[in-house]
């Protein structure tokens, strides 16, 4: 197995999750009784530019398919983090009614719906239909495609290159890491930015979150690496933000490398500094982290057993693909979960993959009175513990078992 961005042949191994069907792939009532295909979820580091990858065991266009689960607009702290972000870009790169904005992923238009309130030109990219149609009917155009050289020919040839292009949690959905990079190039003004956003592979290791690791994502970055993979593009990252959205993420600001008319910011040697502290520029920062996750999982496992033993009722929050990972590396089954509750009507009145636990809504909830709620996005825990304060009335308590297990 070869490194996707450099090709140096892969030695090392990240972490071994085992076996784990698709974390968005829920299941019917009928669906129960037939067999579920499980693939590997193992991850490697290369050891030249420290890209943490897995293999594309599952193809992408698989996973990302008309019935793709996750609507962005689901989250309250979510869409803030986004109309902030709108209103902060919008005013740094003086985006106005004569600009061209284009994000790439924009699922239910939980980001564009912004900037078309300013009356800025946007276009989507969305490859899944459910939520590309949603988009559509908040009037935001949309191209139901993945994003490829293709797709971007394809802009270029029917609307103009873009001042601003957005990313948000994408690129590490891509296994062509190298053809999605250079797509991004090709429809970006000579004077434009490119923003990602991405999970910062310091906080991965630094806070245990190998929850984050699911086959939708087939890279996970540091800094450090995607300097290499830019520059590999004749592009430049001008200006990075850490930013605190799922777990703590990165936000990179990113121009063309013959674009002047941007400064570098200090910022960006701030946290290459923080990375070379656990040694994410060589071998040995990323070959422990198996023994850290197995800590969180015995853990969890104990609690659990032990509140079962002595009759407690355990519900969880949150049918997320991070609270999917977590429960099936462990083992976790609804002998264990009795249930668990989702905002999304699409998940409701189904079962987790894997684990087979029933997803009902939070009525069911109020009725059943569990003894302790296991919060699997713990990324938004003070958004569901402030959403779910009435459970204290029958003495529930919170469970969050990342970074390590903690009763609220």
């Amino acid at each position: 197995m070869k490194c996707r961005f450099c090709e140096n042949e892969l030695r090392h191994e990240f972490i071994n999750l085992v076996n784990s069907p698709p974390s968005n792939s829920f299941l019917s009532k009928e669906e129960l009784n037939s067999p579920e295909v499980f693939f590997p979820l193992r991850l490697f580091v290369c050891d030249n530019c420290f890209l943490v990858q897995t293999d594309e065991y599952k193809k992408h266009e698989d996973i990302f398919n008309s019935n793709y689960a996750y609507y962005s607009s689901i989250s309250a702290s979510w869409l803030n983090h986004c109309e902030n972000y709108v209103e902060d870009i919008t005013s740094k790169l003086n985006l106005n009614s004569q600009s061209f904005v284009i994000e790439v992923a924009s699922n239910d238009g939980y980001l564009l719906q912004y900037f078309k309130n300013k009356n800025i030109p946007c276009l989507g990219i969305e490859p899944t239909t459910n939520t590309a149609n949603v988009a559509k009917e908040k009037g935001i155009e949309t191209l139901v495609d993945f994003f490829n050289p293709k797709t971007a020919q394809k802009i270029n040839e029917q609307y103009s290159k873009a001042d601003l292009i957005i990313g948000n949690n994408v690129i590490a959905h891509d296994p062509n890491l190298n053809s999605f990079v250079s797509s991004l190039k090709s429809i970006l003004k000579p004077t434009g930015t490119i923003t990602i956003e991405i999970p910062h592979l310091y906080q991965l290791i630094t806070n245990n979150q190998f929850d984050t690791i699911y086959h939708e994502h087939f890279s996970y970055f540091s800094l450090y690496t995607h300097l290499k993979i830019y520059q590999k593009h004749n592009l430049d990252i001008y200006d990075v933000k850490e930013i605190s959205t799922h777990g703590g993420s990165l936000r990179l600001f990113i121009k063309h490398k013959e674009d002047n008319s941007k400064q570098i910011s200090n910022s960006i040697n701030n946290i290459l500094l923080k990375e070379k502290e656990i040694n994410l520029d060589k071998i040995n920062g990323y070959l422990n982290f198996q023994t850290k996750a197995n800590t969180v999982k015995y853990d969890l496992l104990d609690f659990i057993i032990n509140a079962k033993r002595n009759g407690s009722k355990i519900a969880g929050y949150g049918a997320a693909a991070k609270g999917n990972t977590l429960l099936n590396y462990c083992g976790i089954k609804n002998d264990l979960i009795d249930f668990i509750v989702d905002k999304s009507g699409f998940k409701q009145n189904k079962y987790t993959p894997g684990t087979h636990i029933p997803i009902k809504n939070e009525e069911f909830l109020k009725q059943e009175k569990p003894n302790y709620i296991l919060i699997l996005p713990w990324n938004i825990k003070e958004e569901i513990m402030a959403q779910l304060n009435y459970v204290r009335e029958w003495d529930a308590k919170f469970v969050i078992a990342i970074p390590e297990l903690e009763l609220i």
